[in-house]
């Protein structure tokens, strides 16, 4: 089980977004902007961080930017819905940042989890046994 920052300024996408994390069998940390966030992350590591890009406080480039100085093996995924400018104006941004991938809201679900467990693969994280 993996431990993964969701970080968005939509409560629904959060939700959504977690729901879906933990189906897969993933715990979830949630934060509603970059600050909030880095501040979750210094107390509880992940392995995974998934922010969004426009956000208040502390937006999603600038998190990217942060995160990767600090931790530079963290695995990162980039979503937006756009802004002022559609979503495709500023992923490739967050790509260029350091985001290892990224994706335009509304989210596939089976492509998104198969991009977090492609990114999640070489970390050796042990699943809970099967429960009955």
């Amino acid at each position: 089980m993996a431990k993964i920052l969701v970080i968005d300024d939509e409560p629904s996408i959060l939700l959504m977004i977690k729901k879906m994390l933990e189906k897969a069998g993933h715990d979830v940390d949630m934060a509603l902007n970059g600050k909030e966030g880095m501040q979750i992350f210094e107390n509880n590591k992940a392995d995974l961080l998934i922010t969004d890009i426009i956000m208040p406080e502390k937006e999603g480039l600038e998190t990217i930017v942060e995160m990767r100085k600090k931790y530079p093996d963290l695995k990162i995924i980039a979503i937006s819905g756009g802004g002022r400018i559609s979503a495709d104006g500023y992923l490739p941004g967050a790509k260029l940042l350091g985001a290892n991938m990224v994706f335009q809201k509304p989210l596939i679900q089976k492509e998104f989890l198969e991009a977090v467990s492609f990114l999640l693969k070489d970390l050796n994280i042990k699943k809970p046994p099967m429960q009955i």
